[in-house]
């Protein structure tokens, strides 16, 4: 049997090719919306991918097994579980089969077994693989978003996310069931989950990509609750705010995610028409670091650096139903394919064209310096900065005078300690409650390290509010010594 991990690390996600060596077929599970990557690995595995399936209509990412199967010609299979309105309304017309609790279909010598594991979500199904070449009993299931290394999957995004309202507790009733039966299984049988650390569809993922029910039994949190009440009290405490775009990802991968045929290449645009752009309310992001951005930057571009969060942010702050440009440095070598790639991977396929950085950025802030005046001068010409204060600066200024103190870290954050005073609006609510910020004295940003203020700070400054960015956050305030209030 063949067994190949692919782990996007911005999306905190995993999927897998599975293979019989002996007959060349293979299942991919899981599959995201690059699909090429599952097409290469097989062909340099010496197989073909003829089966496609997944564990559940996923909240994170648009699934690619549509996309997957149609481009390799493979059986696609989906669940039929969970009742009315969990259903994928385009498995009829991809020709998929559905599956029930205890189906089973076969890649070669490898049987692929569902189990419906409801909780995560109602249609949730895991598959028990089984190399009956040689073994009659099944070597490891593939958890999806069931249970993971360290924690399981939270059962209240049907909620928080997309607004199904009260189904929070009855999933979470659901998902202690599944994991009563799933405890009964052999120590030894392996754990391949879908998720690691950072994702956002639990609240303590490990780093760490597999694991065994033994293991999980023992040291895996939900399993060592032996009442259900306090398990669902448990499993619902401190979850992380989904992100906005969750919604969007079930409603996209229950209807049918969209056949892109390859990622797009956008278009380039002219520096001069950057400023036209702005002023008309078009959205532009600014792909570069928050040092970069805060040093100097185009006065109304919005702030998301293309590391390993751009995938998150984005999702949390860019619209579905409008274009949007990109400022990226082009310069280096595959940067706008990945900035690119990176949206497609949430749905976010809107992008109408590209600005090269040291373009817009240096003729903005070289045209704001040629002028006299200051800052006044410099917003007249777009040029725009990130002002920055030290947690020792802001303690001594707040001897004589009052600011406006604004934490966008999540809410758990927020109880466990902030600095007096702060209220608390996560970076990613910030746009849609800005209004209700006071703004008669100064207004000071902060999150735990800075990376979250520093998008919070161009979210605000693009609205026209100035603010100042709290250099490394939470972390410093407390290295500092200063006062915590909770």
């Amino acid at each position: 049997m063949i067994v190949k991990r692919f782990y996007d690390s911005k999306l905190a996600q995993t999927s897998y090719l599975i293979g019989c060596g002996r007959t060349g077929n293979a299942v991919v599970i899981d599959a995201n919306r690059d699909i090429e990557q599952y097409i290469r690995t097989a062909d340099a595995e010496g197989v073909r991918i003829t089966h496609v399936t997944e564990t559940h209509i996923h909240a994170d990412f648009v699934s690619g097994s549509r996309e997957l199967a149609a481009s390799t010609d493979a059986a696609l299979y989906l669940s039929d579980e969970g009742g009315e309105g969990w259903q994928y309304t385009w498995a009829s017309d991809a020709g998929a089969t559905l599956l029930h609790d205890g189906d089973s279909f076969s890649v070669g010598n490898v049987v692929v077994e569902a189990v419906h594991t409801p909780g995560h979500t109602p249609e949730h199904v895991s598959f028990l693989i089984t190399d009956t070449a040689a073994a009659d009993a099944p070597i490891a299931m593939v958890t999806g978003d069931f249970v993971f290394v360290g924690d399981v999957g939270r059962p209240d995004l049907l909620e928080r996310a997309a607004q199904v309202h009260g189904t929070m507790e009855a999933s979470a009733r659901a998902l202690y069931h599944s994991l009563q039966k799933f405890a009964e299984r052999e120590d030894w049988l392996q754990i391949w989950p879908g998720h690691g650390a950072g994702s956002a569809c639990g609240k303590g993922l490990s780093a760490v990509p597999h694991s065994t029910v033994g293991y999980e039994r023992r040291f895996n949190w939900a399993f060592t609750v032996a009442d259900e009440d306090e398990f669902v009290s448990m499993v619902l405490a401190g979850q992380p705010e989904p992100p906005r775009y969750f919604a969007e990802m079930k409603r996209i991968n229950r209807d049918g995610p969209r056949v892109l045929d390859g990622f797009p290449e956008p278009v380039r645009c002219a520096d001069d028409e950057l400023q036209p752009l702005l002023q008309s309310g078009a959205i532009v992001v600014d792909t570069r670091s928050a040092a970069e951005f805060a040093a100097g930057h185009v006065h109304g571009t919005l702030n998301i650096p293309l590391d390993n969060s751009f995938t998150t942010w984005a999702g949390w702050l860019l619209p579905y139903d409008t274009d949007f440009h990109l400022i990226v440095d082009s310069q280096v070598p595959g940067r706008v394919q990945t900035a690119v790639r990176d949206l497609a991977m949430i749905g976010l396929d809107r992008v109408a064209g590209v600005f090269q950085a040291s373009a817009v950025t240096g003729g903005a802030l070289s045209a704001g310096a040629e002028r006299a005046g200051g800052e006044g001068a410099e917003h007249s010409r777009g040029a725009e900065r990130v002002e920055q204060i030290t947690p020792q600066e802001l303690a001594e200024r707040m001897q004589r005078e009052q600011f406006t103190i604004v934490d966008v870290r999540g809410a758990s954050e927020w109880k466990e300690g902030h600095v007096p005073g702060a209220i608390n609006i996560p970076v990613g609510y910030l746009a849609e409650r800005i209004g209700s910020i006071p703004r008669d004295m100064p207004i000071v940003l902060h999150c735990q390290s800075g990376a979250r203020s520093a998008i919070a700070s161009s979210v605000m400054l693009r609205e026209g509010v100035p603010v100042l960015n709290l250099v490394g956050g939470m972390s410093a305030w407390r290295q500092a010594a200063l006062p915590v209030e909770q």
